[in-house]
């Protein structure tokens, strides 16, 4: 049953909608109001403001606060009443900026936030380098020059190839040249937008799980080839088929060369990333070289040749082998840094062994293909409090409760009860969280997922689990450092959309 809510305007000019923040049933009854400050606005002058518009300024305290990355900001408050309320802060940018910033970030200044996080590394400027942004801004212009040269030489290729000349034709031959040439770079610049949204969407996603984008970069590849497999018996549909197909193995691409990328950095343990870089090249174009003798000795066989059928099925039994092979090269690989999958892997041991699987042990219980969604327990990052409290049917009292018993650690977990079948926890983090604090709520999870039926108190059993993870979790990273996994560089990224600011 929807409970309704007053809203509460505290400046006229805001804009802000709190209609669709959150569409689940409600069993805590909340107040909300939504205000608008400056973000150069003190925390003080905020709680003021909101205690302000509440009417309310000698009544309650604010217990959190959750940080969007968009500057909105929730607080949470307790009345004398043990009532609950949530204020909205919808912040206004303002355009002083502080004078310690660094050179890059004030060159892109002008840029909206949107298009910074499409272009530039997750947390720029701090994780790269000072000279990051000086080499882009001039590779950008070398790239389109290359390009430009690349349409006109593809122009005179065509030309070569009886597609026009440009001496003894006509004005409409010369005419037919050009549209040819602009048709199939057309082609390749249809492929190019793949990648371009590969790398700005999913450009973090590479350094956690390699060996799964570089698998699915194979899938997609092998799609788009069917593509291509199929101009032969559409001809006239010869553009949006080479299109469609150059735009699948385009994607595959963007997944393929970062996911290796992060492969070859594992291989330089001595540095070394350019040598070995070189070196997989030489097999590279080995390898392609044998490749292509094969591929032109079965194209000249005339069963093939002649034979679209045979060709097609010769083609998809040496692409099945291919998967096979590249499935089997990526199991060989061995990490030994911790992963979300890895974690689970090494945690569930621990929890139910007390003791930990070795780094070739660990990497073939990975799951390659498998996404992280479909993993049990089933582990939501990033969750308000509000869905925290609904997940949890928690009173007002309760939540206090619940406050206190996770001050000692850099974020909440909580397990939602309303879902009988599947097991399911929602995490959100504290200000200060690092991987450690990942890693610390998947152990805390998995204990939780082991011994969910002993009690029927669910204060009791986190608070349990708590207790455990705190006795038990310093023995797991020191497992694991004998076991020679390496705990100080952990692939567990702390969520930076929300984080809980809690308040004393």
């Amino acid at each position: 049953m929807a409970m309704a809510f007053s809203l509460q305007f505290n400046n006229p000019i805001s804009t802000f909608s709190c209609s669709n923040l959150y569409n689940g049933t409600r069993t805590q009854p909340f107040k909300f109001l939504c205000t608008s400050s400056p973000q150069s606005d003190s925390s003080n002058s905020k709680e003021e403001a909101i205690q302000d518009s509440s009417g309310e300024n000698d009544k309650g305290y604010v217990i959190l606060v959750e940080k969007y990355r968009n500057g909105t900001l929730k607080r949470y408050v307790i009345d004398n009443d043990s009532e609950m309320k949530m204020f909205l802060e919808e912040h206004v940018p303002t355009t002083s900026r502080s004078q310690d910033l660094d050179i890059s970030g004030m060159e892109l200044s002008w840029l909206p936030k949107v298009i910074k996080d499409f272009v530039l590394p997750s947390g720029f400027p701090d994780t790269v380098s000072d000279d990051y942004l000086d080499y882009m801004l001039l590779q950008f212009p070398t790239n389109v020059t290359g390009w430009i040269c690349h349409t006109l030489v593809t122009s005179s290729l065509l030309k070569a190839f009886g597609v026009g000349s440009f001496s003894g034709t006509s004005t409409a031959a010369s005419a037919a040249a050009s549209a040819a040439a602009i048709r199939w770079v057309s082609k390749d610049g249809i492929g190019a937008l793949g990648r371009f949204f590969i790398g700005g969407r999913f450009g973090n996603l590479f350094d956690d799980d390699p060996k799964q984008w570089r698998m699915y970069a194979d899938f997609i590849g092998s799609a788009g080839s069917i593509f291509d497999l199929c101009t032969p018996l559409y001809p006239s549909y010869f553009l949006p088929l080479a299109s469609l197909g150059n735009l699948a193995k385009a994607v595959a691409r963007g997944l393929k060369d970062p996911s290796f990328r992060v492969i070859q950095n594992h291989f330089a343990i001595a540095g070394n990333l350019g040598d070995v870089a070189a070196k997989e090249e030489v097999w590279e174009v080995a390898a392609e070289l044998l490749g292509l003798s094969l591929g032109i000795l079965a194209l000249d066989t005339p069963n093939i040749s002649k034979s679209y059928p045979t060709l097609a099925l010769t083609w998809l039994s040496v692409r099945i082998l291919h998967l096979w092979f590249r499935y089997q090269s990526l199991s060989v690989l061995q990490f030994n840094t911790i992963n979300l999958k890895r974690a689970r892997i090494l945690v569930n041991s621990h929890v139910l062994h007390c003791t930990v699987p070795g780094i070739n042990e660990c990497n073939r219980m990975e799951s390659i293909l498998l996404w992280e969604r479909f993993l049990r327990p089933q582990i939501i990052f990033e969750i308000s409090l509000e869905e925290m409290i609904n997940g949890g049917k928690y009173r007002s009292m309760q939540i206090k409760q619940l406050l206190h018993m996770y001050k000692e650690e850099k974020y909440f977990l909580v397990v939602n009860q309303q879902m009988p079948i599947d097991f399911q926890v929602f995490v959100s983090f504290k200000e200060g969280a690092t991987s450690i604090s990942v890693f610390r709520s998947v152990w805390q999870t998995y204990w939780l997922y082991q011994n969910w039926g002993w009690s029927d108190n669910i204060f009791d059993r986190l608070e349990q689990s708590l207790v455990e993870l705190r006795d038990r979790f310093p023995d797991l990273l020191q497992q694991l450092t004998d076991a020679g996994w390496d705990t100080n560089n952990l692939s567990l990224k702390v969520p930076k959309e929300m984080l809980i600011s809690e308040l004393s």
